[in-house]
């Protein structure tokens, strides 16, 4: 009895998508609201923005970017149902330059922390996380888990 193998075509099994080019800030911006991004400013009692923060809640997991300046951003994925400012608990982060920090972002898995198995990741399996944005003093804004 001989086997012989059977050539699958490449396109068969899909890459994953590249994750896209950040040239500038605006670009980056815009990569993180086409991927589900919504954004907050922040204002001290000048009304200067403080921030420009970003959230996107998916999968019992929260990606949270705050830019600070173009050398000053950082980039957390919490489990839900964490202090977005200060997380007890961080399955992934990074600090740096916009290009450098907004491209890891973009690069994370859509599902999964790096680094973590399955069964690893809080809030994982857990009913789906739901929520709203509330409004608190100006500029600010709180995420309310729905119970």
């Amino acid at each position: 009895m001989s086997f012989s193998s059977t050539a699958f075509p490449r396109s068969a099994f899909p890459e994953p998508a590249p994750t896209p080019e950040i040239v500038d800030l605006e670009t980056g911006l815009q990569h993180l609201i086409e991927r589900g991004f919504q954004f907050v400013h922040p204002r001290n009692a000048d009304g200067e923005v403080l921030a420009v923060v970003g959230v996107r809640v998916h999968d019992g997991m929260v990606d949270v970017v705050r830019l600070h300046a173009a050398d000053e951003v950082l980039a957390t994925r919490i489990p839900a149902g964490e202090d977005i400012l200060e997380p007890a608990t961080v399955l992934w982060q990074a600090t740096g330059s916009v290009q450098a920090v907004l491209e890891q972002v973009l690069s994370l898995p859509e599902d999964h922390v790096p680094g973590a198995a399955e069964d690893e990741v809080p809030g994982r399996g857990d009913a789906p996380v739901n929520g709203c944005w509330v409004p608190g003093s100006p500029g600010r804004a709180k995420w309310l888990q729905a119970s």
